[in-house]
């Protein structure tokens, strides 16, 4: 996400970063460049325009060009202003209620079905939530299917009524069995269209009166760019909703919804779609994604990501391992498996520090980890016990058994060799600085 706007935006600012004279005349030339860089980024017009006007007056305000650093002053103000555009502060959902109600609400294909899903999962497991999912979509074919199949898979109950053909009946029924059943949370998923109406707003606005929800949530593809953003206002003049979902921010968007939505509803952007899985929605922290647009990483969310998902247990007996020169690749695979439940690797690279920059456009392959799985499942338990064993006759059994390359077994071999040193340097006090870090 943000990929092609951080790169306009880093080049725009090279010029601040020290690599030349600072000058009025620069900054304003910097100013356009940046302007430019937005409005790429699928931005309103007007938006980009008040962005860089301010950042330009609070620079020349603070008489950043007379400053020791002035660059590093100057990209601590588009930081700020950046922040501000994305919303400011992390805004928190509200589940306070007997029961809390979240209506959820969106056009069709947007995504509200598999993120009220998501939304439960996290608030079951990270709030510990009783959570009941509500099915009021009656139109879509299978709709009502694909809700009772999530909530199998989270372990989430779901109300349905499929005789039942009137929304607002079905969602003032849900709301009333999560009173008698002790839920504390209900997700009400509404029905969407292809495009804003007045029957789709007349029956959210019903369903809406009908349960007086806690908290109302616009679901949004932020692939649509700024069509998100005006249909985000069309919904809001009739529901004054309270959060924007952006879905789908792990694919090929120019980003423009995400700076562009808060200026336009006056409402924060709460949570954003990472990924197809049920666990890949993401609390929104404008800071952080500030940072990551220039390149700064998000280090705060990658810990918190390894948290969720290193087991600590698995961690122990990996060190002990380490202390006996015993680690082999099947501990390898197990460190790789715990890496790819953070997430997508290309959102975790995002997070590292001058990472994307390394990487300069280079696509982070997401199907790499098959590959090794399996070249080690090609691996005796012998093999996968004893590294030192792969001499050139085994690694090309390996190569055939999986069905690829001597070159990939060498590279496994390579990956797996650095990945050792690296946590032989990791033993000790600095493996416990880590744990302590995690939080463990």
């Amino acid at each position: 996400m943000f990929e092609q706007f951080s790169k306009r935006l880093d080049s725009a600012l090279k010029t601040l970063k020290g690599q030349g004279r600072i000058t009025e005349i620069n900054v304003a030339e910097t100013m356009k460049e940046i302007r430019r860089a937005l409005l790429d980024a699928d931005v309103n017009f007007k938006i980009a325009k008040s962005f860089t006007q301010t950042v330009k007056e609070k620079a020349l305000g603070q008489k950043v060009l007379t400053t020791l650093h002035p660059g590093q002053l100057l990209i601590k103000i588009v930081q700020d202003e950046l922040t501000a555009l994305l919303g400011g502060k992390q805004e928190g959902l509200s589940t306070f209620g007997k029961p809390a109600v979240i209506l959820m609400s969106g056009l069709q294909g947007s995504g509200k079905t598999t993120c009220s899903a998501k939304l439960a999962k996290q608030l079951k497991i990270k709030q510990a939530k009783k959570v009941l999912l509500v099915a009021c979509d009656v139109y879509r074919p299978a709709a009502i299917d694909q809700l009772e199949v999530l909530g199998k898979q989270i372990e989430v109950d779901v109300f349905a009524q499929k005789e039942n053909k009137d929304p607002v009946s079905i969602a003032t029924e849900g709301v009333k069995y999560a009173k008698a059943n002790q839920y504390n949370v209900v997700i009400v998923d509404t029905a969407g269209r292809l495009a804003v109406d007045e029957e789709l707003m007349q029956e959210i606005e019903n369903i809406h009166k009908a349960v007086v929800p806690t908290e109302t949530l616009f679901v949004v593809d932020a692939m649509m760019g700024q069509d998100a953003v005006n249909t985000a206002k069309a919904f809001h003049d009739r529901l004054q909703f309270d959060g924007v979902v952006l879905t789908k921010m792990d694919g090929d968007t120019r980003g423009g919804a995400a700076l562009s939505i808060k200026s336009v509803v006056d409402k924060p952007i709460k949570f954003i779609g990472t990924g197809e899985k049920v666990d890949a929605l993401d609390v929104f922290h404008p800071n952080r994604m500030a940072e990551r647009i220039l390149g700064m990483g998000d280090v705060v969310s990658l810990v918190e990501k390894a948290q969720e998902q290193v087991d600590i247990e698995e961690a122990k007996r990996i060190q002990k391992k380490i202390a006996k020169k015993q680690f082999g690749y099947d501990d390898f695979l197990s460190q790789l498996k715990q890496v790819q439940r953070m997430g997508s690797m290309k959102d975790l690279v995002g997070m590292i520090p001058g990472a994307s920059k390394a990487l300069n456009g280079a696509e982070v392959d997401e199907d790499a980890f098959k590959g090794v799985e399996a070249l080690i499942q090609s691996m005796t338990p012998k093999e996968r016990q004893q590294p030192k064993l792969l001499n050139h006759s085994r690694k090309k059994r390996i190569a055939n058994g999986a069905g690829m390359t001597m070159e990939d077994v060498n590279k496994l071999v390579k990956q797996f060799e650095q990945l050792s040193k690296m946590m032989k340097m990791m033993q000790g006090g600095k493996a416990s600085h880590l744990m302590k870090m995690f939080g463990k």
